[in-house]
């Protein structure tokens, strides 16, 4: 039988036993989702309008931001939905589109990680050729290669995961369409959906984690080398966010894959899901306005204009 023809919808069944629970949970969720829009809005405005932020380090920054807002509208509406009249149900097209732009996501936000971790790379340790090195067509192709590479990976492994035939049952016991519940489904041999999509999630996350991880060696090491403690301080000050936000990501998504889906139970993976796909998205850019005094003066000087143009 051909899954294609056969199935139209799958049923999420959301967070189940939480039920009851579930006015109470779509007001907190809610409330974090608009938290993340107007939170990176915010930084998208202020970047865009200050003359001082046109820099490679903001030109990246302004990609992140930009990257996180459809990262959680991938999950959060569908999410507050379910929340409302959970079981719902989701196309059979809805649900691919979701599991393909959510995986396409994700994987840009790996490679994006990975060039600001060498933008700052290059700032700290070969300042003098930094201009010359991170210029604007070096700039773009790094953010363009993250978009086209996250948009081009999961290709093989949606293909794969929806063409497997699908058992009778076509409830995704998850708030929406990911990987693991959606291969509880199926009813023929995962060997190579499994192996394909470990070999592309590994190299998709392992590589860009290992460059940054590379990158932050020889920052410390260079800034371990200024002599003044006021220097280094300041040397620090430059990456921190980046490195809290590189730390969140990678901490959470390691959280979930570490641990093996056959060990997981359905609660434990939503929460462990809810931390990566709702929670990291909204600390973001509450990291990079409250630490860093660019940001922050660039949001009082857009604050002071907007209001003085209303007087």
């Amino acid at each position: 039988m051909s899954n294609q023809t056969a199935i139209k919808e799958f049923l999420l069944l959301g967070f189940g036993s939480l039920h009851g629970l579930r006015f109470f949970l779509f007001g907190i969720f809610l409330g974090i989702y608009v938290v993340t829009l107007l939170g990176n809005i915010l930084i998208l405005t202020v970047i865009s309008s200050d003359h001082s932020l046109q820099t490679p380090m903001y030109f990246f920054l302004f990609n992140f931001s930009f990257l996180e807002i459809w990262y959680t509208t991938s999950i959060a509406p569908k999410m507050l939905q379910l929340l409302l009249s959970a079981p719902r149900a989701i196309s059979f097209a809805a649900c691919v589109a979701q599991f393909y732009f959510f995986g396409s996501m994700a994987v840009v936000e790996c490679f994006l990680l990975a060039a600001m971790s060498y933008d700052r790379y290059l700032a700290i340790c070969s300042p003098l050729r930094y201009s010359a090195l991170m210029n604007i067509r070096t700039c773009v192709l790094f953010a363009g290669g993250s978009w086209l590479g996250g948009f081009l990976t999961p290709v093989a492994t949606v293909t794969m995961t929806f063409q497997l035939p699908f058992c009778a049952t076509y409830e995704i016991d998850h708030f929406f369409c990911d990987l693991a519940p959606v291969l509880k489904l199926a009813c023929s041999d995962l060997e190579t959906v499994e192996k394909t999509t470990f070999l592309m999630a590994s190299f998709v996350t392992m590589v860009p984690f290992l460059l940054t991880i590379a990158s932050y060696i020889y920052i410390v090491a260079a800034v371990l080398r200024i002599p003044s403690s006021s220097g280094k301080q300041r040397a620090f000050s430059t990456c921190s966010s980046h490195l809290i936000v590189v730390t969140l990501y990678y901490g959470t998504l390691g959280t979930v894959y570490a641990i093996p889906t056959a060990t997981q139970t359905a609660s434990l993976h939503k929460i462990f899901s809810l931390l990566y796909t709702v929670i990291t998205p909204m600390i973001n850019p509450i990291v990079y306005s409250l630490r860093n005094k660019d940001v922050k003066k660039a949001t009082r000087r857009l604050l002071s204009n907007w209001v003085y143009t209303k007087i």
